[in-house]
């Protein structure tokens, strides 16, 4: 990975942590638990190549460990995550945008 890889990744860390950090001090009791469940599958951000309709991919980067099913990512070109379903050729785009815990508490 490139030193920007590094910094991109850095940034979307960032991202990530502000919004778990939000939800764990909020009173909200599903949305701290969603970031305690959330947690458990959080990775380091990797490149990802990710299938939007029409065939369309983009490099994208993956936020969460899939669960066989479905996956988070995000995609720097819009600035903000994705819930993508996991099959064959990889993680496909289903239309589910905003944060990353939204994304992560949709399914």
């Amino acid at each position: 990975m490139t030193a920007q890889g590094h910094s991109i990744a850095g940034r979307i860390d960032a991202l990530v942590d502000a919004e778990v950090s939000e939800a764990l001090m909020s009173a909200d009791v599903v949305a701290r638990r969603t970031a305690q469940e959330f947690a458990l599958v959080r990775r380091i951000p990797r490149e990802v190549t990710v299938t939007f309709s029409g065939g369309i991919t983009q490099r994208c980067w993956s936020v969460a460990k899939g669960d066989g099913t479905y996956r988070v990512v995000y995609l720097p070109t819009a600035e903000y995550f994705s819930l993508c379903v996991e099959s064959d050729f990889g993680p496909l785009d289903i239309g589910v945008h905003g944060p990353a815990l939204g994304c992560f508490g949709s399914v």
